[in-house]
């Protein structure tokens, strides 16, 4: 919540304290949480980039980026092969969201790493960035973009905006910015070209664009912080100007929110990862779901009806009622609320497929849920009502809201789910090389070490 005393808060030059704030980060200043977090973030995208990179969307832009041809500058995560660093961007950023088990954070809200790495792994290969450049540069980027995010808020994200495609090019922007030695006015100016440049539309969930969202805002951040570093010009007031992203992009503008705790109040503790490989949105139900039948032995045949009640503003973001695909399965909470009360392992990626969606058995469990809106939940709040044949019911209200505490707990989930999505794609060995490499990133000398390291193996 924002201090009382910016209630009424002069948002002049507001793009450029935004900006000077990302550009004043330093890891030596910076609350060692942060930078643990940080870690956690750049791990768990790699993993579920390596395991993105076989999906069809990722081989159709690679395939297309190929053709074009262009300076082979920087990495295909999984792949091996180089691209100039604005189509790897766009690659790397699309398959890093391809299987929606990416981080999210609620103030955004948005997921927060996958619009940023892959502008800085791009560009930090090219220009030999050390793992101390890339950390400063990713908690400068994720901070930027959660202020953008705080200033446009839920208003936003409920007209139809995808905000991790808009807001995240700013977070794009200001962590290329960052690693390539921009002052505060550069960013700014930065940021005015991102702003231009940033859109996504929600009604796009569940198809392949939803990913090429993270991936278009991560090639079009990196473009505009390379394009101001050559003198390219914009308006330094993007965000604040007439007609400007918060003039057009939300009903409820709040400097304040975006303001408040300026240099000494950092976001990135907040990042919330994925253990089920959906829609954040859903989780809640899942968790809520699968917890009731642990609990009570609950046979899904004995069930009578099944209701699942969340935030209204979630019926636009994971509300797809009958699924045929295994991408809307993800953006489905009456087909992943049956997966939990089925027992079935929802971390598996294998199980948001096409068969599975059609799954007799899943669809007879589907079909008893009803989604009911609520104006009391958050957005990742879910209550599950479970009405059995016997007329005895069982309800539970959950949140998967609050970041975790206990961060080397944090650090080993994440291990171990980094471990099941890269093993596949470039081997044991290489797997737990990268874990020990992030682990110790402050040491890494150059950036591009963990780079060859994520390719798969022959």
């Amino acid at each position: 919540m924002a201090d009382a005393s910016l209630d009424h808060v002069n948002d002049t030059d507001l793009t450029l304290q935004l900006a000077g704030n990302s550009m004043a980060v330093t890891l030596d200043t910076l609350p060692a949480e942060v930078i643990e977090v940080a870690r956690h973030c750049l791990l768990d995208w790699l993993g579920v980039t390596l395991a993105g990179s076989r999906e069809p969307l990722t081989r159709i832009l690679l395939d297309e980026a190929l053709e074009e041809g262009g300076n082979p500058q920087a990495t295909v995560i999984g792949d091996g092969r180089k691209l100039s660093m604005l189509q790897a961007a766009v690659v790397n950023g699309s398959a890093g969201h391809a299987l929606d088990y990416d981080d999210v954070i609620l103030v955004m809200p948005g997921h927060p790493t996958v619009p940023v790495v892959p502008a800085l792994l791009a560009l930090g290969e090219k220009l030999g960035s050390s793992g101390r450049e890339f950390l400063t540069a990713l908690v400068a980027g994720i901070e930027a973009e959660c202020r953008v995010g705080a200033l446009v808020n839920e208003s936003h994200y409920e007209a139809g905006w995808h905000t991790t495609g808009t807001v995240g090019t700013f977070g794009a922007a200001a962590a290329a910015a960052r690693l390539l030695g921009l002052d505060a006015e550069a960013c700014a100016n930065a940021m005015g070209i991102a702003g231009t440049q940033a859109a996504a539309l929600k009604s796009m969930f569940g198809t392949m664009c939803k990913p090429f969202h993270a991936g278009k805002a991560a090639s079009n951040g990196l473009y505009a912080a390379l394009l101001s570093g050559k003198g390219f010009e914009s308006r330094p007031d993007v965000l604040e100007c007439s007609q400007g992203f918060g003039d057009t992009q939300t009903k409820n503008y709040d400097p304040a929110a975006a303001l408040d705790g300026l240099g000494h109040v950092f976001h990135t503790p907040d990042v919330l990862f994925k253990y089920h490989a959906a829609c954040y949105g859903t989780h809640a139900a899942i968790d809520a779901a699968a917890t009731l039948k642990r609990n009570n032995n609950i046979d899904p045949a004995n069930v009578a009806r099944i209701e699942v009640h969340v935030k209204e503003s979630n019926l636009k973001m994971c509300n797809i009622e009958n699924p045929v695909t295994g991408l809307e399965g993800k953006f489905s909470l009456r087909f992943t609320a049956a997966m939990a009360l089925l027992g079935e392992n929802t971390g598996l990626i294998a199980n948001f497929s096409d068969d599975k969606v059609q799954d007799p058995e899943v669809i007879a469990v589907r079909d008893k849920i009803t989604v009911v809106p609520s104006a009391e939940m958050g957005l990742a709040e879910a209550e599950v009502v479970i009405s059995m044949l016997d007329g005895s019911e069982h309800r539970l209200r959950m949140d998967v809201e609050t970041p975790e505490t206990d961060l080397d707990r944090q650090w080993s989930r994440l291990s171990a789910k980094f471990l099941d999505n890269a093993t596949p794609v470039i081997g044991a060995a290489n797997a737990k090389s990268v874990v020990d490499r992030v682990r110790r990133l402050e040491e890494c000398r150059n950036i591009g070490e963990i780079v060859r390291l994520c390719v798969a193996s022959s």
